[in-house]
């Protein structure tokens, strides 16, 4: 079975056109006002990133993936708020405790990480784009600054990194069969 949502040029002018995009969003944005539907953007990919992710894996029967995503998911939780209790950093303009690193960026990027070393670019780079929208939404609201999301970012990508090996079809079988008079083992593998 064959998942494919677009093309390799495809991909080339989604990434092009995304990143016109957020070049765009990051210059005309005013960087000192919290743009709601900004910040509520950002809350979305937080849920939308690891649900896609996961529910991708399970739709093509990736259980070997599945489990993957569930283990670096899980690590990334402690990790980050292992560091925000440990740590309570104050979050900018007085916005409360508990800034370091970024849990929307770690949880973003570690889904992004997970897709992209899993599938490949073709799914990890318009991922990634939208984990990186993530975190700029986050220092736009003004719970965030730049380290914040930066170390959310490593955490992200370093727990999904441990756990996620590159997805590749079952190539190979091993065939058995009996006839009563004899046994056949027989090895297929497809190339």
């Amino acid at each position: 079975m064959e998942v494919r949502f677009f093309g390799a040029t495809g991909i080339k002018k989604n990434i092009s056109a995304l990143g016109l995009f957020l070049l765009l969003a990051c210059t005309v944005w005013d960087t000192h006002a919290q743009d709601k539907t900004l910040q509520t953007a950002g809350d979305v990919l937080l849920v939308s990133l690891p649900v896609a992710s996961l529910t991708g894996t399970l739709l093509i029967g990736d259980h070997k993936g599945s489990w993957q995503f569930a283990k670096g998911f899980a690590l990334n939780q402690a990790v980050t708020l292992g560091m925000k209790y440990a740590i309570n950093k104050p979050r900018p303009y007085d916005n409360g405790y508990r800034a370091f690193p970024s849990a929307h960026t770690s949880t973003t990027f570690q889904s992004a990480a997970f897709l992209q070393k899993r599938y490949g670019w073709k799914f990890g780079a318009p991922a990634y784009a939208l984990a990186a929208f993530t975190g700029y939404s986050r220092i736009q609201a003004h719970k965030h600054d730049g380290w914040d999301v930066l170390a959310g970012a490593v955490v992200g990508i370093g727990s999904s990194y441990l756990f996620t090996r590159p997805y590749k079809e079952d190539r190979m079988e091993l065939t058995f069969s009996s006839d009563g008079q004899g046994v056949v083992l027989g090895f297929n593998y497809a190339f």
